[in-house]
């Protein structure tokens, strides 16, 4: 009966363990690099990434605090945006060593925005405070798909409240 019992614990129980799905491996799922704006997702022009990007470097150097935006039409295999943007920060400062103080990952495709801020940030700005920045001046611009001026005046905000 021992010899069965074993024989059905190596035939059925160990292929399953070893064929179980694994976490995905991060670097296969994020860029190999970011900068301050990352339109993944090609919702703005090129001019437009380029002065939001201008903004977010001379901003960084009054306030010491990085601001990166991340656009993306997928958060696969991921299931919920903040889970994905959870892990893109994490894979940042571990495997990219970029510390970021605030972190915009937006969806179009999704229609969701997260915005995540770090210890450092709640000092000068509370949760609520941010959540209510992205609300007041993000989301009705996104709303007229003018995604641009959305994160441009959001930014703008954000900046002014942590300096």
């Amino acid at each position: 009966m021992k010899k069965l019992i074993l024989l059905f614990v190596i035939t059925f129980v160990f292929p399953l363990r070893f064929s179980a799905q694994t976490k995905p491996e991060t670097s296969v799922i994020f860029a190999k690099s970011y900068d301050y704006v990352n339109d993944f997702e090609k919702i703005m022009n090129p001019n437009q990434v380029k002065n939001l990007t201008d903004f977010l470097k001379s901003s960084e150097a009054k306030t010491k605090s990085k601001i990166l935006i991340v656009t993306t039409s997928s958060i696969s295999p991921y299931t919920d945006l903040t889970d994905y943007s959870l892990e893109l920060d994490k894979y940042l400062l571990s495997k990219l060593k970029i510390d970021t103080s605030i972190l915009i990952v937006i969806s179009k495709q999704l229609r969701q925005i997260q915005v995540q801020g770090v210890d450092k940030i709640r000092a000068k700005m509370s949760d609520q405070e941010m959540k209510d920045i992205i609300s007041t001046y993000v989301v009705p611009e996104l709303k007229k798909g003018d995604y641009y001026k959305g994160l441009q005046l959001g930014s703008e905000q954000l900046v002014k409240k942590i300096q």
